[in-house]
Protein backbone atom coordinates (compact mmCIF):
# COMPACT_ATOMS: atom_id res chain seq x y z
CA UNK A 1 0.00 0.00 0.00
CA UNK A 2 1.12 3.56 -1.04
CA UNK A 3 1.46 5.70 2.11
CA UNK A 4 0.39 9.32 2.11
CA UNK A 5 2.87 12.27 2.64
CA UNK A 6 3.55 13.34 6.05
CA UNK A 7 2.63 16.50 6.84
CA UNK A 8 2.35 17.00 10.08
CA UNK A 9 5.40 19.80 9.99
CA UNK A 10 2.57 22.17 8.74
CA UNK A 11 1.32 22.11 12.20
CA UNK A 12 4.33 22.52 14.08
CA UNK A 13 4.85 26.57 15.20
CA UNK A 14 1.85 27.15 13.10
CA UNK A 15 1.63 30.88 15.33
CA UNK A 16 4.86 31.57 14.32
CA UNK A 17 4.16 31.10 11.23
CA UNK A 18 0.81 32.83 10.82
CA UNK A 19 2.67 35.85 12.27
CA UNK A 20 5.41 35.82 9.75
CA UNK A 21 2.45 35.98 7.08
CA UNK A 22 0.92 38.76 8.60
CA UNK A 23 4.60 40.64 9.60
CA UNK A 24 5.28 40.03 5.49
CA UNK A 25 1.90 41.04 4.06
CA UNK A 26 1.71 44.22 5.92
CA UNK A 27 5.34 45.45 5.01
CA UNK A 28 4.28 44.76 0.87
CA UNK A 29 1.28 46.87 1.89
CA UNK A 30 3.62 49.49 3.63
CA UNK A 31 5.93 49.21 0.69
CA UNK A 32 3.61 49.30 -1.88
CA UNK A 33 1.34 51.53 -0.53
CA UNK A 34 4.09 54.32 -0.17
CA UNK A 35 4.42 53.85 -3.90
CA UNK A 36 4.37 57.88 -5.18
CA UNK A 37 2.37 57.95 -8.04
CA UNK A 38 1.74 61.36 -10.64
CA UNK A 39 -2.40 61.27 -11.99
CA UNK A 40 -4.19 63.86 -13.62
CA UNK A 41 -8.03 63.43 -12.59
CA UNK A 42 -11.05 65.54 -13.66
CA UNK A 43 -13.08 67.42 -10.96
CA UNK A 44 -16.54 68.77 -11.75
CA UNK A 45 -17.43 72.17 -10.80
CA UNK A 46 -19.96 72.27 -8.25
CA UNK A 47 -22.27 75.98 -8.00
CA UNK A 48 -23.75 76.12 -4.76
CA UNK A 49 -26.57 78.90 -3.13
CA UNK A 50 -27.22 80.47 -6.57
CA UNK A 51 -29.79 83.10 -5.23
CA UNK A 52 -33.43 81.72 -7.11
CA UNK A 53 -33.45 85.36 -8.73
CA UNK A 54 -30.68 85.14 -10.50
CA UNK A 55 -28.91 82.70 -13.32
CA UNK A 56 -25.64 81.93 -14.97
CA UNK A 57 -26.01 82.99 -18.50
CA UNK A 58 -23.17 81.82 -20.07
CA UNK A 59 -21.28 78.67 -21.01
CA UNK A 60 -18.46 77.60 -18.85
CA UNK A 61 -16.22 74.63 -17.97
CA UNK A 62 -17.66 72.31 -16.10
CA UNK A 63 -15.06 69.87 -15.19
CA UNK A 64 -11.47 71.43 -14.51
CA UNK A 65 -8.12 68.80 -14.86
CA UNK A 66 -6.05 68.37 -11.44
CA UNK A 67 -2.54 67.02 -11.59
CA UNK A 68 -1.81 65.59 -8.61
CA UNK A 69 0.50 63.15 -6.63
CA UNK A 70 0.96 60.98 -3.86
CA UNK A 71 0.94 57.29 -2.48
CA UNK A 72 -0.73 55.13 -5.21
CA UNK A 73 -3.04 53.76 -1.96
CA UNK A 74 -4.45 57.63 -1.37
CA UNK A 75 -4.82 58.29 -5.19
CA UNK A 76 -6.85 54.50 -5.40
CA UNK A 77 -9.62 55.41 -2.34
CA UNK A 78 -9.74 58.56 -3.95
CA UNK A 79 -11.15 57.68 -6.39
CA UNK A 80 -13.53 55.99 -4.99
CA UNK A 81 -14.76 59.65 -3.39
CA UNK A 82 -16.92 62.01 -4.84
CA UNK A 83 -14.51 65.40 -4.71
CA UNK A 84 -15.59 68.13 -6.40
CA UNK A 85 -14.41 72.07 -6.66
CA UNK A 86 -17.25 73.69 -4.33
CA UNK A 87 -18.59 77.37 -5.70
CA UNK A 88 -20.08 79.07 -3.17
CA UNK A 89 -22.41 81.89 -4.63
CA UNK A 90 -24.37 83.18 -1.64
CA UNK A 91 -23.39 86.41 -2.15
CA UNK A 92 -23.24 86.89 -6.16
CA UNK A 93 -24.58 89.94 -7.72
CA UNK A 94 -25.66 90.31 -11.41
CA UNK A 95 -22.05 90.57 -13.12
CA UNK A 96 -19.14 88.75 -14.63
CA UNK A 97 -17.56 86.78 -11.63
CA UNK A 98 -14.18 85.03 -11.44
CA UNK A 99 -14.04 81.48 -9.46
CA UNK A 100 -10.02 81.00 -8.89
CA UNK A 101 -9.10 77.46 -9.15
CA UNK A 102 -6.16 77.13 -6.80
CA UNK A 103 -4.59 74.39 -4.73
CA UNK A 104 -6.58 74.81 -1.84
CA UNK A 105 -9.96 75.36 -3.61
CA UNK A 106 -10.04 71.50 -3.89
CA UNK A 107 -11.06 68.90 -0.83
CA UNK A 108 -8.15 66.49 -1.36
CA UNK A 109 -7.47 64.01 1.54
CA UNK A 110 -4.15 65.06 3.20
CA UNK A 111 -0.91 63.33 1.73
CA UNK A 112 -1.88 64.43 -1.78
CA UNK A 113 -0.38 67.12 -3.14
CA UNK A 114 -1.97 69.47 -6.08
CA UNK A 115 0.57 70.19 -8.65
CA UNK A 116 -1.39 71.70 -11.71
CA UNK A 117 -5.17 73.32 -11.94
CA UNK A 118 -6.28 73.71 -15.25
CA UNK A 119 -8.17 76.18 -16.53
CA UNK A 120 -6.69 78.17 -13.52
CA UNK A 121 -9.78 80.81 -13.32
CA UNK A 122 -13.27 80.25 -14.59
CA UNK A 123 -15.18 83.09 -15.52
CA UNK A 124 -19.26 82.86 -14.87
CA UNK A 125 -21.75 85.82 -16.16
CA UNK A 126 -24.36 86.37 -13.75
CA UNK A 127 -27.67 87.75 -14.82
CA UNK A 128 -30.99 88.10 -13.50
CA UNK A 129 -33.73 85.29 -14.13
CA UNK A 130 -36.84 87.26 -15.79
CA UNK A 131 -40.12 85.64 -17.08
CA UNK A 132 -41.14 87.44 -20.99
CA UNK A 133 -44.45 86.81 -23.21
CA UNK A 134 -43.75 86.79 -26.73
CA UNK A 135 -46.29 86.95 -28.97
CA UNK A 136 -45.76 84.29 -32.25
CA UNK A 137 -45.93 86.29 -35.77
CA UNK A 138 -46.22 83.42 -38.41
CA UNK A 139 -44.64 83.56 -41.67
CA UNK A 140 -46.60 82.65 -44.66
CA UNK A 141 -45.51 81.90 -48.34
CA UNK A 142 -47.67 81.00 -51.61
CA UNK A 143 -51.55 81.48 -52.04
CA UNK A 144 -53.95 79.34 -52.13
CA UNK A 145 -55.96 77.62 -55.18
CA UNK A 146 -57.62 80.20 -58.00
CA UNK A 147 -61.04 80.97 -56.25
CA UNK A 148 -60.03 80.75 -52.79
CA UNK A 149 -58.63 82.93 -50.18
CA UNK A 150 -57.18 82.93 -46.55
CA UNK A 151 -60.16 83.84 -43.90
CA UNK A 152 -58.55 83.23 -40.68
CA UNK A 153 -55.10 81.88 -39.62
CA UNK A 154 -54.78 81.39 -35.71
CA UNK A 155 -51.83 79.97 -33.82
CA UNK A 156 -52.05 77.43 -30.74
CA UNK A 157 -51.02 78.65 -28.46
CA UNK A 158 -51.09 82.33 -29.85
CA UNK A 159 -48.11 83.29 -27.24
CA UNK A 160 -45.53 81.62 -25.23
CA UNK A 161 -44.22 83.00 -21.90
CA UNK A 162 -40.26 82.11 -21.74
CA UNK A 163 -37.65 81.73 -18.41
CA UNK A 164 -34.55 83.11 -18.71
CA UNK A 165 -31.55 85.83 -18.22
CA UNK A 166 -32.74 89.46 -18.88
CA UNK A 167 -29.75 90.22 -21.11
CA UNK A 168 -30.95 87.48 -23.35
CA UNK A 169 -34.81 87.99 -23.29
CA UNK A 170 -33.93 91.78 -23.59
CA UNK A 171 -32.77 91.17 -27.18
CA UNK A 172 -35.72 89.42 -28.92
CA UNK A 173 -38.95 91.36 -29.52
CA UNK A 174 -41.12 88.52 -31.23
CA UNK A 175 -41.00 84.75 -32.37
CA UNK A 176 -41.30 83.78 -35.62
CA UNK A 177 -42.29 80.16 -37.32
CA UNK A 178 -41.15 78.31 -39.86
CA UNK A 179 -42.24 78.91 -43.49
CA UNK A 180 -46.08 77.86 -43.62
CA UNK A 181 -46.76 77.56 -47.40
CA UNK A 182 -50.46 78.17 -48.80
CA UNK A 183 -49.37 77.24 -52.36
CA UNK A 184 -52.75 75.49 -54.01
CA UNK A 185 -54.70 75.23 -50.54
CA UNK A 186 -57.96 74.23 -51.52
CA UNK A 187 -59.23 73.92 -48.08
CA UNK A 188 -59.21 74.38 -44.33
CA UNK A 189 -55.91 72.72 -42.67
CA UNK A 190 -54.11 72.14 -39.59
CA UNK A 191 -50.36 72.50 -39.65
CA UNK A 192 -47.35 71.34 -36.84
CA UNK A 193 -44.66 73.89 -37.13
CA UNK A 194 -41.56 74.67 -35.33
CA UNK A 195 -40.49 78.12 -33.95
CA UNK A 196 -37.81 79.93 -35.79
CA UNK A 197 -35.71 80.68 -33.12
CA UNK A 198 -32.39 82.15 -32.37
CA UNK A 199 -28.94 80.33 -30.71
CA UNK A 200 -29.80 81.40 -27.41
CA UNK A 201 -33.55 81.04 -27.26
CA UNK A 202 -33.41 77.13 -28.64
CA UNK A 203 -31.00 76.54 -25.53
CA UNK A 204 -33.71 77.96 -23.53
CA UNK A 205 -36.85 76.26 -24.83
CA UNK A 206 -35.77 73.13 -27.18
CA UNK A 207 -36.90 72.55 -30.45
CA UNK A 208 -40.91 73.81 -30.07
CA UNK A 209 -43.55 72.96 -31.89
CA UNK A 210 -47.29 75.01 -31.98
CA UNK A 211 -50.14 74.26 -34.00
CA UNK A 212 -51.15 76.19 -37.42
CA UNK A 213 -55.61 76.33 -38.30
CA UNK A 214 -55.85 77.95 -41.57
CA UNK A 215 -59.07 78.69 -42.60
CA UNK A 216 -60.22 79.27 -46.53
CA UNK A 217 -62.91 81.27 -47.73
CA UNK A 218 -64.18 82.46 -51.50
CA UNK A 219 -63.10 85.11 -53.08
CA UNK A 220 -65.82 87.13 -54.45
CA UNK A 221 -66.34 88.66 -58.01
CA UNK A 222 -68.71 91.47 -58.17
CA UNK A 223 -70.32 91.32 -61.20
CA UNK A 224 -73.04 92.88 -63.55
CA UNK A 225 -75.60 90.14 -64.41
CA UNK A 226 -78.40 91.35 -67.07
CA UNK A 227 -81.38 89.42 -68.38
CA UNK A 228 -82.80 87.71 -65.40
CA UNK A 229 -86.58 86.62 -66.18
CA UNK A 230 -89.01 87.85 -63.56
CA UNK A 231 -91.77 85.63 -63.07
CA UNK A 232 -95.56 86.45 -61.67
CA UNK A 233 -97.12 85.21 -58.69
CA UNK A 234 -100.36 85.11 -57.34
CA UNK A 235 -102.17 86.06 -60.98
CA UNK A 236 -105.90 85.59 -61.56
CA UNK A 237 -105.09 86.00 -65.12
CA UNK A 238 -102.37 86.02 -67.62
CA UNK A 239 -100.03 89.16 -67.15
CA UNK A 240 -96.92 90.45 -68.10
CA UNK A 241 -94.27 92.71 -66.26
CA UNK A 242 -92.47 95.62 -68.08
CA UNK A 243 -89.71 95.42 -68.42
CA UNK A 244 -89.84 91.33 -68.54
CA UNK A 245 -85.96 91.05 -67.23
CA UNK A 246 -84.09 92.63 -64.41
CA UNK A 247 -80.33 93.37 -63.89
CA UNK A 248 -78.23 93.36 -60.81
CA UNK A 249 -75.27 93.88 -59.09
CA UNK A 250 -74.27 91.08 -57.09
CA UNK A 251 -70.81 89.45 -55.17
CA UNK A 252 -70.91 85.96 -56.62
CA UNK A 253 -68.14 83.10 -55.04
CA UNK A 254 -65.25 82.66 -58.04
CA UNK A 255 -65.30 79.04 -58.32
CA UNK A 256 -69.25 79.19 -59.44
CA UNK A 257 -68.30 82.04 -61.93
CA UNK A 258 -65.69 79.83 -63.24
CA UNK A 259 -67.92 76.90 -63.63
CA UNK A 260 -71.87 78.56 -64.60
CA UNK A 261 -71.94 79.34 -68.85
CA UNK A 262 -74.85 82.13 -67.90
CA UNK A 263 -74.87 83.95 -65.09
CA UNK A 264 -78.77 84.78 -64.83
CA UNK A 265 -79.12 81.19 -64.07
CA UNK A 266 -77.78 81.74 -60.74
CA UNK A 267 -80.86 84.28 -59.63
CA UNK A 268 -84.63 84.05 -59.55
CA UNK A 269 -86.49 87.29 -60.00
CA UNK A 270 -90.13 87.17 -58.72
CA UNK A 271 -93.25 90.30 -58.82
CA UNK A 272 -96.22 89.62 -56.46
CA UNK A 273 -99.32 91.19 -57.92
CA UNK A 274 -101.63 90.64 -54.89
CA UNK A 275 -98.90 93.69 -53.63
CA UNK A 276 -100.20 96.12 -56.60
CA UNK A 277 -102.14 99.35 -55.03
CA UNK A 278 -103.78 100.71 -57.99
CA UNK A 279 -100.46 101.95 -59.52
CA UNK A 280 -99.92 98.97 -61.67
CA UNK A 281 -96.34 98.80 -60.34
CA UNK A 282 -94.97 95.99 -58.44
CA UNK A 283 -91.77 96.01 -56.60
CA UNK A 284 -88.91 93.47 -57.69
CA UNK A 285 -87.82 90.62 -55.40
CA UNK A 286 -84.17 88.74 -56.95
CA UNK A 287 -82.72 86.42 -54.60
CA UNK A 288 -79.17 84.31 -55.66
CA UNK A 289 -79.87 80.62 -54.95
CA UNK A 290 -77.57 78.77 -52.74
CA UNK A 291 -75.12 75.96 -53.86
CA UNK A 292 -74.24 73.51 -51.27
CA UNK A 293 -70.20 74.13 -50.13
CA UNK A 294 -70.29 77.72 -51.22
CA UNK A 295 -70.78 81.33 -49.76
CA UNK A 296 -74.43 82.88 -50.54
CA UNK A 297 -74.36 85.13 -53.23
CA UNK A 298 -74.36 88.48 -51.96
CA UNK A 299 -76.64 91.30 -54.27
CA UNK A 300 -76.29 94.74 -54.00
CA UNK A 301 -78.72 96.28 -56.68
CA UNK A 302 -81.89 95.62 -58.30
CA UNK A 303 -82.50 97.49 -61.65
CA UNK A 304 -85.05 98.88 -62.11
CA UNK A 305 -86.28 97.23 -58.48
CA UNK A 306 -89.97 98.16 -59.13
CA UNK A 307 -92.03 96.89 -62.48
CA UNK A 308 -94.99 97.59 -64.33
CA UNK A 309 -97.90 95.18 -64.62
CA UNK A 310 -99.47 95.06 -67.83
CA UNK A 311 -102.58 92.41 -69.16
Amino acid sequence: MKRLPDLSFLSKHWLLKLLSLIIGTSLWYFVVGQDQVDMIVSIPLELHNLPADLVIANQYKKDIEVAIRGPRRLIQEMRQQNISRPVDLSKAAPGAMVVKNDSDSIPFPQGIAVQRVQPANITLLVDRLIQKDFAITPVTKGKPAAGFVVESLTLKPPRITVTGPQTVLDRETVLKTSVISLDELDRASTFQVHLNLTEALLKLLGETVIEVNVVLKESMIKKTVRGIPINVRDSSQAVRTSPSTVTVEADIPEPIVQVTPELSMLFRAAVNVATDKGTNEVPVLVNGITLPGHAPIVIFKTTPDKVRILP
